[in-house]
């Protein structure tokens, strides 16, 4: 039995990279750091963005590293065990963590920024400019 894509129509050109990342994305989601993504609204001239706010409580600016890499925003959390301590209960462990969102084409990273335990990125996708290109037929005799 084969399956549909959403791209298998011959009408859609030079999607397999789309196809293959989300695939890739419905199999990497382990639920942590828990994440909130939010529109907020255009005001005053400014375009509308977008807010990713991650629960990274235990964490520290140094241990947060926020980056882009090729079409995707890459926010990883490594913990260090502060030496040797003696716990009677350990709830909370050291975790590192990976998330990954991929950006679509224009999309721009306009800052981070670590408050009250949450990590929230700030996204914007400037408005494209509109392009219209005429193609000349060349007539074979």
């Amino acid at each position: 039995m084969s399956r549909i894509t959403p791209f298998a129509s011959p009408l859609l050109l030079g999607f397999d990279a789309m196809e293959k990342t989300l695939e890739r994305i419905s199999k990497a989601s382990d639920g942590y750091p828990p994440y909130n993504i939010e529109r907020i609204a255009a005001d005053s001239g400014a375009p509308e963005r977008l807010r990713i706010t991650l629960a990274v409580a235990g964490f520290s600016e140094e241990e947060l590293d926020v980056s882009t890499e090729e079409s995707q925003l890459v926010i990883r959390g490594r913990q260090v065990e502060q030496g040797e301590r003696d716990y009677l209960y350990r709830g909370i462990a050291a975790r590192q963590f990976q998330r990954t969102f991929v950006l679509a084409d224009g999309m721009q990273v306009l800052g981070a920024g670590l408050k009250n335990g949450l990590l929230s990125v700030d996204l914007i996708r400037p408005e494209p400019a509109r392009m219209v290109k005429k193609i000349n037929i060349s007539v074979s005799q």
